[in-house]
């Protein structure tokens, strides 16, 4: 074990403390995703949980989504400029004020099991609708936030232990399906009060300074685990450009430019050269951009470094003010989240193969596939983001079908899916062949398809729909997606009324291929051909 900082903590205090904060932020979640009534949230786990000291310092996080919690130290920066109480619950989702997108609606709650405030409980979820133009707030064509949602800045919800129901009837008042909204309201806040049962009980068990101590204990521990990897990385300035496929109201190429130095036990990551911000939805809250470089760095060091404030301290992100990747208001910013935060992913990950080629892979399928049907009368909202193919990695093949980068939810079961909504699941499968070949080929993308069984509204966010996943070393580009209704392709963004009867198919990309195609080995040729026998049970169209 490296050896600590704090002499305060021994190693194996401090191995038994980490664990416990850590099953903080897991019992969290747990608590969170067991009393939630959204399939969004209680069958893809759509959100996420974290525990952080008094400083705003993330302690713990449960793995849940990359993208979230990267940026949730910017939620607990802005609640402390409120003065928060104990026994406050604040609730936010402005994007420009420590949120994300308007959809992931945070709350933050101090912890005080002895009257004094001592850390933040932090859980964050996706809920299916926040108002805004379209059901299930995700429209594709929105030109300002305005049109995106209802906007809430920090905001007690909770004060002095009592929910302020005027907050409360303000929120559900401008969403749809507000019966649901409000239990899944209540299991966030449920989530957070179960922080502070488990924190009190570490206090019964360890001694309150004990805790306290091992709270900078596990931070200077990942600290110095992440500085050792950093210095490991050669010294030098590496480069790497990607793009956006249009904005939503345009079809145009959206450059992202990164340059990342190394410098000793530093990375230094600058966008600058990076597209102005857009008319459309895909620009990106600094907060965004940093949860992706954050995810990218973790990646190419030491994964098994505890995730906290320490991995993140040598780490630093530049975005030029006004950009793709730091909008100012009233910038749309929900295609943000979910699919720039991805190219962004892509094209760190690249610029860092200059200084790790062997831990980075081949390009995965770089886009979540958002998919958005609702009813205007309110009735349903669904939302899903669709797994496709993880690229080859250096002596592996790709995954397939999995959710890629910034995301890590599941997929909402066929049986919950059609139980809770009017849809139907006419094809869910693995698309043959659609991972590029190489000495270790890329993952397979996935098709599926829906049936909307009464009128709707379809809103469709996805990315790598002209330009595929690329392959590295010699191995081929993955093939790319494709969005389709009534059989017919459609943009990659789009929003759509549509009648019931109606078929909506998501073909998901594959993952890049990695070395060159003719060194796979015999064996795994014959595998391949078994997979294809395997997956091919439908025409691909």
């Amino acid at each position: 074990m490296t050896k600590m900082t704090d002499d305060r903590i021994d190693p194996i205090t401090l191995e038994v403390l980490r664990n416990q904060f850590e099953s903080v932020a897991e019992e969290m979640g747990q608590t969170l995703i067991r009393g939630a009534y959204s399939p969004n949230i209680k069958e893809r786990r759509d959100c996420s949980t974290a525990l952080f000291d008094a400083e705003g310092r993330m302690i713990a996080q449960a793995e849940h989504i990359p993208v979230h919690l990267g940026a949730m130290p910017q939620s607990v920066d802005a609640v402390t400029e409120y003065d928060p109480e104990p026994g406050d619950v604040f609730v936010l989702n402005d994007p420009f004020r420590g949120g994300t997108h308007l959809p992931d609606v945070t709350m933050v709650s101090p912890l005080a099991p002895d009257g004094e405030i001592v850390g933040y409980a932090v859980s964050r979820a996706h809920h299916a609708d926040v108002g805004g133009m379209t059901p299930g707030s995700m429209p594709a064509g929105a030109r300002e936030i305005y049109q995106e949602g209802l906007r809430i800045p920090p905001t007690r919800l909770v004060e002095g232990g009592e929910i302020r129901e005027d907050v409360r009837s303000l929120v559900l008042a401008n969403v749809r399906n507000p019966s649901e909204r409000k239990a899944d309201l209540q299991a966030q806040l449920a989530a957070n009060e179960r922080a502070e049962v488990r924190l009190a009980s570490l206090f019964d068990e360890h001694g309150r300074e004990t805790v306290l101590d091992g709270f900078d204990a596990v931070i200077d521990y990942s600290h110095e685990r992440i500085v050792h990897e950093i210095e490991a990385l050669p010294d030098g300035t590496y480069e790497a450009t990607d793009v956006l496929e249009g904005d939503g109201l345009t079809n145009e190429d959206v450059e992202i430019a990164v340059t990342v130095t190394v410098d000793g036990n530093a990375v230094d990551v600058d966008f600058a050269g990076t597209a102005d911000q857009l008319d459309g939805n895909l620009n990106a809250p600094l907060a965004v951009a940093t949860s992706a470089v954050y995810f990218v760095v973790r990646c190419v060091t030491d994964p098994e470094i505890p995730p906290n404030h320490g991995c993140y301290e040598p780490v630093t992100v530049k975005a030029p003010t006004g950009s793709l990747l730091n909008p100012e208001p009233p910038a749309a910013v929900v295609g943000g989240n979910v699919e720039t935060s991805q190219r962004v992913t892509d094209v760190v990950f690249t610029a860092l193969a200059g200084a790790a080629p062997d831990r980075v892979p081949a390009q995965g399928q770089g886009t979540m596939n958002n998919l958005t049907i609702g009813a205007r009368d309110s009735s349903f909202t669904y939302y899903e983001t669709i797994g496709g193919g993880f690229g080859a990695r250096a002596g592996k093949d790709g995954m397939d079908g999995v959710q890629v980068g910034m995301t890590n939810t599941l997929n909402t079961p066929i049986e919950s899916l059609e139980t809770e909504y009017p849809l139907r699941v006419e094809r869910y499968a693995l698309r043959p062949n659609s991972g590029g070949r190489g000495q270790f080929r890329g993952g397979l993308g996935l098709e599926r398809t829906v049936t909307v069984d009464r009128d709707a509204t379809v809103s469709l966010l996805t990315e790598r729909r002209r330009h595929a996943p690329r392959g590295v070393g010699g191995g081929e580009d993955a093939t790319p997606g494709a969005n389709l209704i009534d059989g017919e392709p459609v943009a990659a963004k789009t929003t759509v009324d549509v009648e019931a009867g109606t078929t909506v198919t998501v073909r998901t990309p594959g993952g890049g291929g990695h070395g060159d195609p003719a060194d796979r080995d015999d064996e795994a040729r014959e595998a391949d051909r078994d997979d294809e026998k395997r997956t091919e049970t439908g025409d691909e169209r």
